[in-house]
């Protein structure tokens, strides 16, 4: 397991830029034009790649005029940069590129996947308590009874790609049912329910034991959205008494005790990559 021009060009430099812009519209409102070569990126695309914050948290710190590049407070959206060389600050703090840290947790039930919880409620990073979690974000979430496994990082685009449904990364939980199934159900839970007017379905799902007056699932899913499990199984009449998330992709559980945390290996990481498509990251 394993454990970021004065001088005499000036005016020349000033006349070619004036004659590439001659006749372009105003950037107000146009699209972002193609992606540079290298390693330039739009702004919030930017400090997402640094591990700063989300896109969309970018976006909205450019909005409020927060963020300068190379000494300027940058106005637009739209503005590229030169990921590895441009000065990029905000609240005029350099942002430099964090190292990427990639966990596992076995959550716990009964803490909440957040940071700040206004009940006061214990929360997942009560577990990773005594390590530097400022920057770390859970990838995606289990709600307080679900219990399992949990992915943090600071890799952002590494979390979208996780997250997003088109990239179609398996997410596997064993469920505990109040009463037996059968073939009918499993089924059902494949085929597909409406709940509160959203189609959901699994993957697959199949038994995996049957004792006294309940059974054991396991049910995989493409993507996670709120509550999804326990919201099928209600449509069918069926309660969930516990829900264990065991994997994403290949990175399986396995024997992490309960509250426990460990650092993905370089190869773990390298195959969801893989399995998102996002080899390039």
């Amino acid at each position: 397991m394993g454990q970021p021009i004065a001088g005499p060009l000036h005016g020349f430099k000033g006349a070619i830029m004036k004659d590439i812009r001659k006749g372009q519209k105003s950037a107000a409102g146009r699209r972002a034009p193609p992606a540079p070569a290298g390693k330039r990126a739009t702004l919030p695309r930017a400090l997402s790649k640094l591990g700063f914050c989300s896109r969309t948290q970018a976006e909205e710190l450019v909005r409020a005029g927060r963020v300068s590049v190379d000494g300027h407070i940058a106005t637009s959206l739209e503005t590229w940069v030169d990921v590895e060389t441009a000065a990029i600050a905000v609240d005029g703090r350099r942002v430099t590129a964090e190292k990427r840290v990639y966990l596992m947790l076995n959550k716990p039930r009964g803490l909440v996947t957040t940071r700040h919880d206004p009940q006061g409620r214990p929360t997942v990073y009560d577990c990773l308590a005594g390590l530097d979690h400022t920057h770390l974000s859970p990838v995606g979430r289990l709600d307080k009874a679900s219990e399992g496994l949990l992915l943090f990082t600071n890799d952002t685009e590494f979390a979208q790609a996780l997250l997003d449904p088109e990239t179609h990364v398996a997410k596997t939980y064993h469920v505990q049912v109040d009463r037996h199934v059968d073939a009918d159900v499993l089924e059902a839970l494949v085929a597909g329910v409406r709940h509160d007017g959203e189609f959901l379905r699994a993957r697959r799902a199949h038994l995996l034991r049957e004792g006294g007056r309940n059974a054991w699932l396991e049910i995989e899913l493409e993507e996670g959205r709120n509550r999804q499990i326990r919201r099928m199984l209600e449509v069918l009449d069926i309660a969930c008494l516990r829900l264990l998330r065991v994997s994403i992709g290949n990175l399986a559980l396995g024997d992490l005790e309960k509250g426990a945390v460990r650092p993905l290996t370089e190869a773990e990481v390298a195959d969801l990559r893989r399995l998102a498509g996002k080899t390039a990251l």
